[in-house]
């Protein structure tokens, strides 16, 4: 069986004293595969996955702005980021977004730096991976504007809606990417949604070491907690934690790996 994670923050510092470990765990368990999202706090950090990338095999990375980091990120840094972003090593941009539930940063500054990324996403055609929370109505607006003229897909990231949320990102060509809140015995949306999407649409992942699932819950989360969420979505779908695995595998290669336009997309 193999597993991939499709969301983490492999650069967080709460990895620095263990990193190598946390990888031979996560093979152990069978994830093959690993996005490393940027996890830069300052511009100057925007190729922190690339380096981690460059030293890991199976460790894919992101390059991007988080919308709690949106206001620190002057035009230079958008300059750079589509530089970074054209790395062979890159195989999306953000995460980048909207976070409207901890308004760090006032939205008009989210909504400048998903903008501008998306643009960046689409000049270099590699799918966007969206953060959204308590966000959704403008989430969808900036992305009819803004994205889907690309034709292009993406992954929202740690989705957390129900149906109708996932009945509009998939009409829009994109992966729903499943976290341990899946795990949790509130998520009954959103395993609803895990059950009426399509086979070819599923990814999960971990955003450790952040939202550990139910049974780790309390613990640093690491990739290779990422087999619970795996167990979860096999259960909520009714099928085989193997045929969940084999899956997600697939969707990661056919979304990262071999381009990204949006499947189903009629512009």
């Amino acid at each position: 069986m193999r597993l991939v994670d499709s969301h983490c923050h492999l650069d967080s510092e709460a990895f620095d004293e263990d990193r190598e470990e946390v990888l031979r765990r996560a093979r152990a368990t069978g994830v093959e595969t690993i996005l490393a999202i940027n996890t830069a706090k300052q511009p100057e950090d925007l190729d922190s996955a690339i380096r981690l990338a460059g030293e890991y095999p199976g460790v894919w990375a992101t390059v991007g702005v988080q919308p709690h980091d949106a206001d620190k990120a002057g035009p230079e840094v958008y300059v750079r980021m589509e530089e970074l972003a054209r790395h062979p090593i890159v195989v999306a941009v953000g995460e980048t977004g909207l976070e409207y539930h901890y308004e760090f940063v006032p939205r008009p500054a989210q909504r400048e730096a998903f903008i501008r990324q998306m643009r960046i996403a689409g000049a270099v055609r590699k799918p966007i991976v969206i953060h959204t929370r308590e966000a959704w109505d403008d989430t969808f607006a900036l992305l009819e504007e803004h994205w889907r003229p690309y034709g292009l897909s993406g992954i929202m990231h740690c989705f957390t809606g129900g149906p109708r949320e996932a009945e509009r990102c998939l009409e829009m060509g994109f992966y729903l990417s499943f976290s341990g809140i899946l795990t949790f015995k509130s998520a009954n949306e959103i395993r609803e949604a895990a059950r009426l999407a399509p086979a070819d649409r599923i990814l999960i992942e971990t955003d450790a070491p952040l939202l550990a699932p139910l049974l780790v819950r309390g613990k640093r989360n690491e990739p290779a907690y990422v087999l619970y969420t795996a167990l979860a979505l096999a259960e909520a779908r009714g099928e085989s934690l193997e045929r969940v695995g084999e899956a997600v595998s697939a969707n990661f290669e056919r979304v990262c790996l071999r381009g990204a336009d949006a499947s189903g997309y009629t512009g």
